[in-house]
């Protein structure tokens, strides 16, 4: 197969090559035996180039995007999506207490400070939840708590704190595999919500969303092509087909630094290996955590129509026995009547 990319990326190994490294090393070739066939395949296919890296694969985002080395990168991204120049002063951690370990399909987590204040947290998932939007407004709730508290405990006591020092925050998030709700809006694969009133009455409410189904955006793609620079970072981020590959560096060559950092990357197979190995772990670990979801909300819509039957049986039962009393309120009135009307008869006889 002609290796387009290595063209392109000549630091770029051969199959050969990389297969040598790994047999010639016990504790690699020990680790390489324990994949499946598919798996040996997947990881031998964008170390040489077959296909592209996977920028989603946790330790390659994490490098890539990596916001302390390579501010700008995250800078460029956020800035289109925010529709406003963004600059990276601060990385926050994200080991707060909101949600310790809820067992999600999580890809990478990184909660930046813009040069305005602003907090963004950028999030991307495997699997999109079927109720995205209330664990979207508890991570909200959490970085607007969090930002409170650190610009309140920088306030002199000379000094009034002022809720106008409080910035907006964004929650970010981008879904490989989007819930059904999205596939709605198959034209559109960038969400953004906000507070607004039902009156046209304007004020700035702090909490801010946007999700992007990459998923949706990848059918867009194939119909449309790559229109704009933001639908180049979103195909940098989901794409690993060379030929698109080829096409992104060659509408917005700034994006041939990054592939050529990924491939950099590469050249450290031990690393590389060692990184696939924990991803597919996670993979292993998200994929029954998500089933186990998935058969669960399948108990629940199971229990949910048991419990509709069985207030309609006993709906049912209860008109049944309406009815059943009421013709035996019926029939004891009828009775009365016939009995009234044959003492009636036996007054006449006798008067006669």
């Amino acid at each position: 197969m002609t290796n387009k990319l290595q063209q392109y990326f000549p630091m770029i190994r051969t199959r050969e090559e990389i297969l040598t490294s790994i047999q010639t090393n016990v504790v690699l070739d020990a680790i390489f035996n324990q994949w499946t066939d598919i798996q040996q395949e997947e990881f031998l296919d964008f170390t040489t180039g077959v296909r592209g890296v996977k920028v989603l694969y946790d330790f390659f985002f994490k490098e890539l995007m990596n916001p302390e080395t390579v501010p700008e990168r995250l800078s460029s991204f956020l800035s289109l999506l925010l529709k406003q120049n963004v600059k990276i002063v601060q990385v926050l951690p994200n080991d707060s207490t909101r949600i310790a370990d809820e067992t999600t399909l999580l890809i990478v987590d990184i909660v930046v400070e813009l040069d305005n204040g602003t907090i963004a947290n950028v999030e991307i998932q495997k699997i999109g939840y079927a109720f995205p939007g209330q664990r979207c407004a508890c991570y909200s709730a959490d970085l607007l708590l969090r930002q409170y508290k650190r610009i309140r405990s920088q306030v002199h006591k000379s000094q009034k704190f002022n809720y106008r020092d409080i910035k907006s925050v964004y929650t970010i998030i981008l879904f490989e595999t989007s819930s059904r709700a999205f596939h709605k809006y198959n034209e559109n694969y960038i969400h953004n919500f906000e507070q607004k009133s039902d009156t046209g009455l304007k004020m700035e409410l702090l909490q801010k969303y946007i999700f992007i189904p990459l998923d949706i955006f990848k059918e867009n793609l194939h119909n449309n092509g790559i229109r704009s620079k933001m639908d180049a970072w979103l195909a940098f981020l989901c794409m690993d087909d060379p030929e698109w590959i080829i096409k992104i560096i060659q509408s917005y060559p700034e994006f041939k630094a990054m592939y050529e950092h990924a491939y950099d990357i590469c050249l450290n197979i031990e690393k590389v290996m060692e990184m696939f190995s924990k991803e597919l772990h996670e993979l292993d670990r998200n994929t029954v955590l998500y089933m186990i979801d998935e058969m669960q909300e399948e108990i629940n819509r199971q229990k949910a129509q048991l419990l509709s039957k069985d207030e309609q049986i006993l709906q049912i039962q209860k008109e049944k026995d309406m009815q059943i009393s009421q013709m035996q309120k019926d029939k004891d009135m009828q009775i009365s009547q016939m009995r009234q009307r044959i003492l009636e008869l036996e007054n006449m006889s006798k008067r006669k």
